[in-house]
């Protein structure tokens, strides 16, 4: 970056080669504007052309020999303030060599005031809202680009969200006499606000060579904030009901476990009165035969009665 004052001479050095490179080139590009072409030459016969604003003026000069081409600028302004790059061409291809900042800097402390004025009313869907910011410097000459930014919440970086390039007729010089200062009120009008639209805008203008950033206005659109915070009876019927269900899952899990249990184990909890699988009994057997008291010559019928003297169970 290099700095000047009002009338300065100013030379900015490009270190080039020629080798293959038929035309050499020097662009400017202030603040916040497109790259604009100062001039080209031509290598065979080292012809130089100015473009646009540069033509005719005798303040920009250029000289160049096998390594350099330099740029000079005779009695600077504060609208020289920019970027500045040199390059070449070679056939189809676009080389850049070196880059410079040109920073103006009056004499003395140049005073700057930028603000962004907060939104005062309270603010709902569907309402309409103008923002604002205002700056206060020193009138310079050139465009003033505008630019707005958002941040809403849980973004990372803000967004552009508008942007215009030329604003300067928003600004009003100062109404005392001689005075160089000036104010400008640049507007951003939101209308039909959704909660989308919550979030801080930034406003940025970039004027006499450099960028002013405003400070920012927070836009709250209600049902964003307080409204969107849980209400503690919603929360605690909603966590009792989470405790709830917790405890039905415990209960059938548990009552699901004994269930498997019987089903290995059938006879553990059953008496041995209620168990009737004639595999699984063993009898002894007792047989007290009933005899008549009188012998005959023939055996009659014998009556026999069984008596079970114990019962075991297998498992």
């Amino acid at each position: 970056m290099k700095t000047f004052h009002l009338g300065d001479t100013v030379t900015l050095h490009c270190s080039i080669s020629s080798v293959d490179s038929t035309y050499f080139y020097w662009f400017k590009q202030a603040v916040g504007e497109s790259p604009q072409s100062i001039m080209s030459v031509y290598s065979y016969n080292m012809e130089l052309v100015f473009y646009g604003e540069f033509q005719g003026d005798q303040r920009f000069a250029v000289h160049k020999n096998s390594t350099n081409m330099s740029l000079t600028i005779s009695n600077a302004k504060p609208m020289d303030s920019g970027f500045y790059f040199c390059c070449t061409r070679e056939y189809e291809r676009i080389i850049f060599w070196n880059n410079f900042f040109l920073k103006y800097e009056g004499l003395g402390t140049t005073k700057k005031y930028f603000s962004q004025q907060p939104v005062s009313n309270s603010v709902h869907p569907g309402d309409s809202v103008t923002l604002q910011c205002t700056i206060e410097t020193e009138s310079c000459a050139g465009e003033h680009g505008v630019y707005w930014f958002k941040h809403g919440s849980g973004e990372s970086l803000p967004g552009v969200i508008y942007t215009h390039g030329n604003r300067s007729d928003k600004c009003k010089k100062s109404s005392e006499a001689g005075s160089p200062t000036q104010s400008c009120v640049y507007s951003l009008p939101k209308r039909n606000l959704s909660l989308s639209d919550a979030g801080t805008y930034y406003c940025a203008v970039a004027m006499c060579g450099e960028i002013l950033f405003g400070n920012g206005t927070k836009l709250n659109i209600k049902g964003t904030d307080q409204e969107n915070q849980a209400d503690p009876l919603v929360l605690g019927l909603t966590i009792s009901n989470i405790l709830c269900v917790i405890l039905i899952i415990v209960l059938i899990y548990i009552q699901k476990t004994r269930i498997q249990r019987k089903t290995h184990h059938p006879f553990s909890t059953m008496p041995h009165s209620e168990t009737h699988d004639p595999q699984q009994l063993l009898y002894n057997e007792c047989i007290f035969p009933k005899r008549k008291s009188e012998m005959g010559p023939r055996m009659q019928k014998t009556n026999t009665d069984v008596l079970y003297s114990d019962i075991r169970l297998r498992e």
